[in-house]
């Protein structure tokens, strides 16, 4: 169970991140990458894995991906985030991800692991009573941005930037779930676990590095096998109550949005996390089995 919680973050908020070691392999536009080429008769779809949180430094992104936004109509993320601007958004958020006047993070873990918490925070110059109000999924995911940038590995990744891209051009922007169903799984994440998921996340930041240096390696390559196993089997394997509700029920909810693209006369690109595309419950699985023409590009 030593790895849990983090993978867990990982994949369900996409914290994964590239290193200056793969930059170059994008230049080769022969090489495969985490992008599907999804047919029915004359119609296409595209759908690519992302990564939502890398350094600047990581960009250009594969060649592949700006390729493919250059011909297409419409990109399809999985939420549409609010504005930094966006006060009334952003209170929404923070009232959905924490708790209820009169209860703290303090009363359901123990004070072992607040202790903990206090202390890996006090390098950051911040206490636990400053996060004690957020749930654990917030707390915890708030621990992986920050050892993230402690790294020098943060930055705004792949969704945002074609976001933004999509604003400059005016091409038009969809999205598989909304603001408040993304609040909510956060919210719930680590519900009856709590101290697991506090604990085991401070315990593995110190792998941070390490753990998504080997992730972001497969997902530039396309590498499915790799990722399958080192992030969908763990996570199937360590939690599969959290797996039932982040991956198969969400993969199986997007697929009868992903084939309502098929027939119009735009071509879209779908942006999801890479983990949702790989595995035997993937959408890309889905959409095989119901007798798609699949092609990784």
């Amino acid at each position: 169970m030593k790895n849990f919680s983090v993978r867990k973050l990982a994949i369900t908020l996409g914290l994964t991140f590239w290193t200056v070691a793969t930059s170059l392999a994008s230049d080769n536009p022969a090489d495969k990458t985490s992008i599907w080429k999804v047919t029915k008769g004359d119609d296409s779809v595209y759908v690519g894995g992302t990564i939502h949180i890398l350094p600047i430094s990581e960009f250009p992104l594969p060649r592949k991906f700006t390729d493919i936004y250059e011909n297409v109509d419409t990109l399809v993320f999985e939420v549409k985030m609010p504005d930094p601007a966006d006060i009334e958004g952003q209170q929404k958020m923070m009232a959905g991800l924490a708790y209820a006047e009169g209860k703290t993070l303090k009363d359901v873990i123990s004070d072992e692991t607040y202790q903990a918490l206090n202390t890996y925070l006090g390098h950051f110059g911040a206490t636990a009573d400053q996060l004690a109000r957020f749930k654990p999924g917030m707390v915890a995911s708030m621990l992986v941005t920050m050892e993230a940038q402690r790294a020098q590995l943060a930055g705004e990744g792949v969704d945002a930037y074609f976001m933004q891209l999509a604003q400059r051009d005016g091409k038009t922007s969809e999205y598989l779930e909304s603001l408040d169903f993304q609040i909510n799984m956060l919210a719930n994440m680590g519900a009856g676990e709590e101290d697991r998921l506090i604990s085991e996340t401070l315990e593995t930041l110190p792998e941070l590095k390490d753990m998504l240096t080997k992730t972001i390696k497969a997902w530039r390559a396309g590498d499915t096998e790799q990722l399958d196993t080192l992030v969908v089997d763990t996570f199937k394997r360590e939690s599969p109550s959290s797996y039932e509700d982040v991956f198969i029920k969400r993969n199986q909810d997007w697929l009868p949005r992903i084939e309502a693209m098929f027939g119009d006369d735009d071509l879209e690109f779908v942006l999801v996390g890479a983990g949702h595309l790989v595995g035997e419950d993937s959408v890309i699985a889905l959409l095989d089995a119901k007798g798609y023409t699949i092609e990784q590009m």
